[in-house]
């Protein structure tokens, strides 16, 4: 799954950086979602990898704060270009002759800096971790750092800093992406309701399918994973590491093979360069 992500990834991002067909808003975010996910693999891959493979389940403290890191700020800059991807999708079918007028490049740009200043926010609740004294074990529920997981080991009283902060800022970034999405789709299927042809609201309806299944299999697992920790879940171990390892390998892997089977242009693209 970790290969199939790399060099899925990699191939996207090959194949938009030589066809400049594809220099257009719709494919540059879908470049910073391979970008993303190309990171989101290499950052929590090799933990996971160097447990399965070599049976070493320690990890440093110094690394456990750098990985978790690496995981909010790349799942809440994901989370980002998924609403973005949504508003691009609700542009181009509500509103297709100012497609060009409202998404263009300097517009993109700014929704993909956005969306990595986004995942900065998490990082106080992620630092602030290391100062926290820990009574609880230093025993960890998944095969990666889960901020959620960590801060369970603090001892009781100490870390409410971090259970607020880190609350507030999910509810400001990955809960409104979620109600801006379901949003723009409602507004979409409104829409494309009204087109008397069912060919016509069949093909709309089909550009959207990569999208929904990247975002479908993005908040899925998140979700589950904030709900077993959040409030205190008793799931079956097998389910939790189910989840979990889902999160961090399955959307990565599965993005890439969606839109290479499901954009016309892209395969186009794809048998053109191969």
């Amino acid at each position: 799954m970790f290969f199939v992500s790399i060099m899925g990834n990699g191939v996207i991002l090959y194949v938009i950086h030589r066809d400049h067909k594809l220099h257009q808003p719709m494919f540059l975010l879908l470049t910073t979602l391979a970008i993303t996910d190309i990171f989101f693999s290499l950052s929590t891959s090799p933990s996971v990898l160097s447990i399965f493979l070599f049976h070493h389940h320690n990890i440093r403290s110094q690394l456990c704060l750098l990985q978790m890191c690496f995981i909010q700020l790349l799942s809440i800059s994901e989370s980002s270009l998924l609403a973005a991807m949504a508003y691009d999708r609700y542009v181009a079918i509500c509103h297709p002759l100012r497609y060009t007028a409202i998404l263009t490049n300097s517009a993109v740009a700014k929704a993909i800096l956005v969306s990595g200043l986004r995942g900065t926010l998490f990082l106080p609740a992620i630092i602030s971790l290391q100062f926290l004294p820990y009574c609880k074990g230093n025993v960890l529920s998944h095969s990666y750092c889960l901020h959620q997981d960590v801060m369970k080991l603090a001892c009781d009283g100490t870390n409410t800093f971090n259970i607020v902060y880190g609350f507030a800022t999910i509810l400001g970034t990955t809960s409104v992406d979620i109600v801006f999405i379901v949003i723009t789709y409602i507004l979409i299927i409104k829409v494309v309701s009204h087109v008397a042809s069912k060919m016509e609201q069949y093909k709309l309806f089909n550009t959207c399918v990569s999208h929904l299944c990247a975002v479908f299999m993005f908040y899925i697992p998140m979700m589950a994973l904030s709900v077993v920790h959040r409030f205190q879940v008793k799931a079956p171990s097998g389910f939790t590491n189910f989840i979990s390892n889902s999160y961090i390998f399955v959307p990565p892997m599965i993005n890439p093979i969606i839109y290479s089977i499901k954009n016309r242009q892209i395969r186009e693209s794809f048998r053109e360069t191969f």
